[in-house]
């Protein structure tokens, strides 16, 4: 049986699918046999532009994407999957979702399953996305980046983590985002590494380079 781990961040624009698409290219150069899996997809009629993504940056195509599985959840607006799902009349079908995980889970050694948005966008009413999480006792990995706040939103975020007593695994720091400004970008990063070194030093902190 392989592991799965949660890919999370700081918000909607961070690069969650650029950073879970490099991860699993970089497993994958590493020797282990890698998949991604979008948790929800919204904002599409058919299939998930994120596992597409994902696809790119890996330079591999997969059967389970054929079969539904790494994308299992599907929704046509845009929006926070308790909305997305309010809107097209349908509720969200988490044993469909966690079937498919465990499928590509005994296929594969390393699952990367990615959110929407951030730790606490909602699944349902009464469902946020930690909580989700925190149920099934996935590891998580948190990118984060430079932009201007984003220091506030990661502590936020890891303060979630540590309450409900989470494995934060990994961090990955994308070197893209909207606003770069490199001073900002340098500082927040060895801010970042600092505090992870004392406050979460099983945590390993990664870089993820501009890929476009």
């Amino acid at each position: 049986m392989g592991k799965v781990w949660f890919v999370s961040g700081t918000d909607t624009d961070v690069g969650k699918t650029v950073a879970t698409g490099w991860l699993a290219a970089k497993w994958i150069h590493q020797g282990y046999e890698t998949i991604t899996q979008k948790l929800i997809q919204t904002g599409s009629k058919e299939g998930s532009p994120d596992i597409r993504l994902h696809r790119e940056l890996m330079q591999k195509e997969f059967p389970e994407d054929q079969e539904g599985l790494t994308a299992p959840e599907v929704f046509t607006y845009p929006a926070s999957p308790h909305m997305a799902s309010q809107i097209d009349s349908r509720e969200i079908d988490f044993k469909k979702i966690l079937k498919a995980t465990a499928t590509l889970s005994e296929r594969y050694e390393r699952v990367l399953v990615e959110g929407a948005g951030g730790l606490m966008v909602p699944l349902t009413p009464k469902l946020l996305t930690i909580d989700f999480v925190a149920q099934q006792q996935w590891p998580v990995i948190f990118v984060t980046s430079g932009k201007l706040g984003s220091i506030n939103h990661t502590l936020l975020s890891f303060e979630a983590l540590k309450t409900r007593g989470m494995v934060l695994s990994h961090v990955i720091f994308n070197d893209w985002h909207l606003l770069p400004d490199e001073k900002i970008d340098e500082d927040t990063f060895a801010f970042l590494a600092k505090w992870l070194h004392r406050e979460w030093p099983e945590t390993e902190l990664l870089r993820c380079p501009k890929l476009f």
